[in-house]
């Protein structure tokens, strides 16, 4: 077993050096910075607009919550099975890795990564909404592979290109699902009930196994379901913790902002005790740990985006704008000043103080050196639930993936196979589950970025239409899917 790991780990960093490299980066920060000047900085020009349309929408349009009896979800629904599979691992454990990897320094360029990734999680959304088509059981199916299908395969001479890409997209797809979807979550939360309670790791496994049985075969609709009550409530509470600890810390606060941005400019003194330094590794941790924990230019969140009901192509953009602000700007920041503020990061040099048994048992003893026990149980529990809740959401990347593939009444096959999965990521080695999740990240964004940069200025018309219909005022024919008779439905439904 042993062996086997070992070439596994010799495979992984060999494509992990491939698909991570710098010009995979470029092309992310490319596709982000090029979303952002076509749509004008939407993320900022409409802000107002944006956030009253999502997160303000909650609270006085019934319509943004309201449950459907057919196929569809809510676009809360939808908004909380994404954040239920980005707000995970990645915000907690995923951004302790990256500042003890690349150093403080590398919050700097998480935080450059999810504003110009807002754009690019914008962008998906869109092309989700404009190509997604209904399955055979009445269900929206959208992604990555529907727009590289339908509309880059719709490019003059790009119809072989745009299905190749699509069935490769697919397939890396279902291999992250059981990295960044399962392995990497179900691990970290291994390791924290043990460490926090002595929980063996083959339990935690087994009861994650029958719990997670009980709402990923029920489908979409139980999946938002569960995802509608629990995302809201972790996330607050997670949150309200950590902004506690930062204001008992305030005196740091500044020296914590001085050490982030020295480090991503390479200005920083470095320890020997850190392990990777500079500005090349402050970025690349940065962006991967970003990217990680937002998804913005993976074309994972798409899928479940794309079950709504909203007639709206921008509308779901928009969504996904206020997912990556909430996800990363917000919880990921908080996360960063709770490590840098309670004195387990030197800010002169930007090495580890003290000595953790995992890069997630960071938070853990910054919760716990202000709450003591109470507080390292706390984050053990936290991380039990973003992760769980990050494993739910993406079974159902993987299960449009498997339906892509192999068609609606086969994607049970996969479910199973999922869920199974669970008991080997309960007992993997933390290092590689978070090196074999990085790898399908990473392979699975190419394809995905290739079709929105393809499709850049479809997005670009959309959004036109929508401000010069909704905010400008304009009488112009909305642009509501690439299909002419699923337009013809929503422009019908819109009138309604």
């Amino acid at each position: 077993m042993e062996h086997f790991l070992e070439v596994v780990t010799n495979v992984n960093n060999y494509v992990n050096s491939l698909v991570w490299g710098w010009p995979a980066l470029i092309l992310l920060g490319f596709v982000g910075v090029l979303m952002t000047l076509l749509t004008k900085f939407f993320q900022i020009s409409h802000f107002k607009h944006w956030t009253v349309n999502t997160v303000g929408a909650i609270f006085k349009d019934k319509n943004v919550t309201k449950h459907t009896k057919d196929k569809q979800i809510s676009q809360f629904q939808s908004l909380c099975t994404a954040l239920a599979a980005t707000v995970g691992t990645g915000n907690i454990a995923g951004v302790a890795s990256a500042i003890v990897t690349g150093g403080p320094g590398a919050v700097f360029w998480m935080w450059v990564i999810a504003f110009f990734g807002m754009m690019t999680n914008y962008s998906e959304n869109v092309l989700g909404i404009l190509y997604r088509i209904k399955n055979k059981d009445g269900e929206w199916s959208g992604g990555a592979m529907y727009y590289l299908r339908y509309g880059l395969g719709s490019k003059k001479n790009c119809k072989v290109i745009g299905s190749v890409l699509a069935v490769i997209f697919s397939v890396f797809c279902l291999l992250a699902s059981f990295g960044i979807g399962n392995m990497t979550q179900i691990n970290t939360i291994a390791t924290n009930m043990y460490d926090a309670f002595s929980v063996p790791k083959l339990l935690t496994g087994f009861v994650l196994l029958i719990i997670s049985s009980l709402v990923i075969i029920g489908g979409i609709k139980r999946i938002a379901s569960v995802t509608e009550k629990l995302v809201p409530f972790m996330v607050i509470l997670y949150i309200i913790g950590a902004i506690f600890i930062c204001i008992l810390h305030a005196g740091n606060i500044i020296p914590a902002f001085v050490s982030i941005f020295k480090g991503a400019f390479g200005l920083q003194a470095v320890a020997g005790g850190i392990v990777g330094s500079g500005v090349k590794m402050a970025v690349q941790m940065g962006m991967k740990r970003g990217v990680f924990s937002n998804e913005a230019g993976l074309g994972s969140s798409v899928m479940v985006h794309s079950n709504s009901n909203v007639k709206e192509p921008v509308m779901q953009g928009m969504w996904g704008i206020f997912e990556v602000f909430a996800d990363t700007i917000i919880v990921c920041t908080l996360t960063a000043f709770t490590i840098l503020t309670s004195g387990l990061i030197n800010l002169d040099t930007g090495a580890l103080a003290i000595e953790a048994n995992n890069t997630g048992s960071l938070v853990g003893l910054a919760f716990g050196n202000t709450f003591g026990q109470i507080g390292t149980a706390f984050i053990a529990l936290a991380l039990l639930l973003f992760a769980f809740s990050t494993c739910l959401g993406w079974s159902h990347y993987g299960t449009k993936a498997f339906e892509y593939l192999f068609g609606t009444s086969a994607t049970i096959i996969y479910k199973v196979i999922f869920v199974v999965a669970i008991l080997g990521g309960a007992v993997m080695g933390e290092n590689l589950a978070w090196d074999l999740s990085d790898t399908f990240n990473g392979l699975m964004m190419l394809p995905n970025l290739i079709g929105v940069l393809v499709l850049s200025p479809i997005v670009y018309k959309c959004t036109k239409s929508y401000v010069d219909r909704n905010i400008r005022k304009k009488d112009v024919k909305p642009m509501l899917s690439l299909h002419e008779d699923i337009q013809k439905e929503q422009e019908a439904a819109l009138k309604a």
